[in-house]
């Protein structure tokens, strides 16, 4: 596993585009998520914020997020296709590789897995032209789809070469999902991994997990659940996944900081995510040599 594997995600840091940039390169990542919000926000527009991320030399892994987007129909389903082009287009002008689509929480969206896997499978044709991935990520809260296993399933049933799973370690903790389920994904059909904690052992109730989603996260490392997701990146490391990580690290308190002192608190949670599979290769190849002595 490298370093070079890591990277933040701007909602977690304040501050405009170029701060956010700056602060993520000066903490030696090389690649890092951005909202769409980042770009049309920017002076000057997506054009002028493409230009800036260039000439950064920072790699974008992904845009978020297309939300509500699958299980509609008629005119919301129109509108909805019409808002991914608009979200495709922004990919392709700041060459990010990967949307990011969270499952639906809308009333409106039909439960069908088969008309769930249409329109996944319909986003991903129209990203096709584009050179632009698609990511289906499990929301815990989710009205129809609240777990990785049940992303995975109707990913496997669109049976689209351009469509991944994006595996995110909260929405997995706070529904305390097996992670068995990650053995089951091949690992090219994983889109994306997202990676954050959380500081105590129980989400309690839907209001809990929603607050604390958005506002209370932390970097792995920092929080409660630290065997739980040495023991995720593992499976996902030695079942062959050699993708991207992204903090997505949602934390009012790290927004009233400086973008530089969070950054290093990201990097020094990568080096601890990073030590975490090394320690396991070195343990794994100890047994191998014992073994292999007698």
């Amino acid at each position: 596993m490298q370093l070079s594997q890591f990277g933040m995600d701007t909602i977690t840091l304040a501050g405009d585009l170029g701060a956010k940039l700056e602060a993520s390169r000066a903490a030696g990542f090389t690649q890092l998520m951005l909202w769409a919000k980042d770009m049309v926000n920017f002076p000057g527009g997506v054009e002028a914020a493409a230009k800036l991320v260039r000439a950064s030399g920072i790699r974008v892994t992904g845009i978020q997020v297309m939300r509500d987007y699958e299980g509609l129909e008629g005119t919301l389903h129109d509108y909805k296709v019409d808002m991914a082009k608009s979200m495709l287009q922004i990919c392709h002008a700041v060459g990010a590789p990967l949307l990011m689509v969270c499952s639906s929480t809308s009333k409106h969206a039909s439960a069908d897995t088969g008309k769930i896997a249409d329109d996944l499978a319909k986003l991903a044709n129209l990203a096709v032209p584009l050179k632009v991935r698609v990511g289906f990520e499990a929301l815990s809260w989710g009205r129809n789809i609240s777990e990785c296993r049940q992303a995975w399933e109707v990913v496997a049933l669109a049976d689209h070469a351009n469509l991944g799973v994006v595996v995110d370690s909260y929405h997995m903790l706070a529904n305390r999902s097996p992670f068995d389920t990650i053995d089951e994904i091949p690992w090219n059909k994983i889109a994306m991994v997202q990676l954050s904690d959380f500081m105590w052992r129980e989400i309690r109730s839907s209001e809990e997990r929603l607050e604390t989603a958005r506002h209370l996260r932390v970097f792995p490392g920092e929080g409660e659940h630290s065997r739980e997701l040495a023991d995720l990146v593992r499976r996902l490391h030695f079942g062959g996944y050699r993708g991207d990580y992204s903090f997505e690290v949602f934390n009012d308190d790290y927004l009233q900081m400086p973008p530089a002192m969070v950054a290093q608190r990201a990097r020094n949670s990568a080096r601890w995510v990073a030590d975490q599979v090394l320690r396991r290769g070195r343990a794994h190849a100890k047994v191998k040599d014992e073994v292999a002595a007698h």
